[in-house]
């Protein structure tokens, strides 16, 4: 066992030292640069529902739902709080720690040129006054934890559903929170979407080399950031007693409950965890994005997550990490064309019939995923050669007595 688990941080050690440097080799290319940021993206939310839904057994629609929240927080943050140093008197304001925390009017106050109660304010206010933009990290930050603590209350709400109803349930919250997006035109600009500042509007300066606010690097290195995070919190939760719990809950919640496992506490518990990962995807992918609208929320993404998931394999983080990373760039890489004799073969159209086929075969033939199998025959090897080096140990220390 001990030599399985070196095979296996040493295969670990070496795929993230790759993900590290990946940009010497791609970083040339904008178009690779945005696959791998996407492909980092649906990793996290497919890995973190993953442990919802393979785990715990709580198969959810309402992941996309956690992320575009995550998202829209942010991007609301971003666009309607301001912080002044002294008090407007025209908005709605509240103190904060000796500043005043403005809320902009989303209609904005009916003046020439249509400006908002901060752009009066400020003709009037003293010399010297700030007004300043909070950061978008503290906007991220805010959207994981309302991202949470949604999280939290539909984890409480379905304590009691299964399957089929909580599936529907999950839905319905999701199509709740879109038709929401979508009416509050005012608020969230509706279908038209809401601007989300870049991750680095100014760009960045790091280890001697500056990059631009257009740039693909600095974002790459954010979005690795938070999805090694999210893998290192998963691989942790899995491995713990949380991890026994939850399966246990997953395999007979009514034993798992006698045997004094706290039924409802783990199953909030893996509701606002996973909730949060997908807020925090969510609130990134926004702002590297520059836009987010309700589109994110149709049952078409919800489904390509599932989907990623189960083709590389539910009940493994890292079997689903990657076959959401390897679907991806094989889903792109199926958007050209290629000639067969005189006939040249489109595949924009033939990429989703080939997604489906593989999805069917996934289910029909490969119930574990394709990645997961591969991954526990390298753990079966180290195991293996483990046995091996005992017994060839066993045997020599018999013969030499």
């Amino acid at each position: 066992m001990r030599r399985a688990t070196y095979v296996g941080a040493a295969l670990l050690a070496i795929i993230v030292l790759l993900l590290l440097v990946a940009p010497v080799w791609i970083g040339h290319s904008p178009y690779i640069m945005h696959l791998a940021i996407t492909a980092y993206f649906y990793a996290i939310l497919a890995a973190s529902w993953s442990l919802l839904a393979g785990y715990a057994g709580q198969f959810s629609f309402a992941h996309m739902a956690f992320m575009s929240i995550g998202a829209y927080t942010a991007a609301l943050y971003g666009t309607y709080i301001r912080i002044t140093s002294v008090a407007t008197e025209l908005c709605r304001e509240l103190p904060f720690f000796g500043r005043y925390l403005v809320i902009l009017d989303p209609v904005g106050v009916t003046q020439s040129g249509g400006q908002n109660c901060l752009d009066v304010a400020k003709q009037s206010m003293p010399a010297g006054s700030t007004i300043v933009q909070p950061s978008i990290w503290w906007g991220i930050l805010f959207g994981i934890l309302v991202g949470g603590i949604f999280g939290f209350l539909i984890g409480a709400l379905v304590l009691r559903l299964r399957s089929t109803y909580l599936a529907l349930f999950t839905i319905g919250f999701s199509e709740i929170i879109r038709a929401v997006i979508s009416a509050e035109i005012d608020v969230t600009q509706g279908q038209s979407g809401l601007e989300m500042t870049p991750l680095f509007p100014r760009g960045v300066t790091a280890f001697g080399a500056t990059f631009g606010a257009a740039d693909k690097i600095p974002p790459y290195y954010v979005m690795l950031g938070l999805f090694l995070i999210v893998m290192v919190i998963l691989g942790w939760m899995v491995v713990s007693r949380y991890g026994l719990f939850i399966r246990s809950i997953r395999e007979d919640e009514e034993a798992a409950a006698a045997l004094g496992v706290h039924v409802v506490r783990y199953k909030v518990l893996v509701f606002t965890v996973t909730a949060m990962m997908a807020a925090a995807a969510g609130a990134v992918q926004g702002h590297y994005v520059g836009i987010i609208t309700p589109n994110i929320l149709i049952i078409l993404q919800m489904s390509l997550v599932i989907a990623m998931a189960v083709i590389g394999g539910l009940e493994n983080i890292y079997a689903a990490a990657i076959g959401a990373i390897l679907l991806l760039f094989s889903l792109e890489l199926l958007r050209n064309s290629f000639d067969i004799g005189p006939v040249t073969v489109d595949m924009t159209t033939w990429r989703l019939v080939f997604f489906g086929l593989l999805l069917m075969v996934t289910l029909r033939f490969f119930r574990n995923g394709l990645i997961y199998p591969i991954i526990m025959k390298i753990s079966r090897w180290g195991m293996d050669k483990e046995t091996v080096s005992k017994r060839n140990a066993a045997t020599s220390s018999e013969s030499a007595g």
